[in-house]
């Protein structure tokens, strides 16, 4: 089985189209994720921001702060 360097060196030589249609089917197929992996995903994504935070690579912002910044992108 190829290993993930492989196939993204592969995929990033493909056209635009393609590249764009393999990035929808990648997306589309974590839809199909029973509702115990992706507990277990979001699990696994709080611990490693938690980790980040903790070893300060990371900083909180507050919910205020946060939509601000939210609507001036996309206003």
């Amino acid at each position: 089985m190829a290993n993930l360097t492989d196939v993204l060196r592969s995929a990033l030589v493909l056209d635009i189209q393609d590249r764009a249609a393999l990035a929808e089917r990648l997306l589309a197929s974590l839809d199909e994720l029973n509702e115990e992996e992706a507990e277990r995903l979001w699990a696994e994504e709080a611990a490693r921001r938690l980790g980040g935070h903790r070893a300060g690579r990371a900083r909180l912002i507050d919910s205020h702060s946060l939509a601000q910044k939210a609507a001036k992108l996309i206003s």
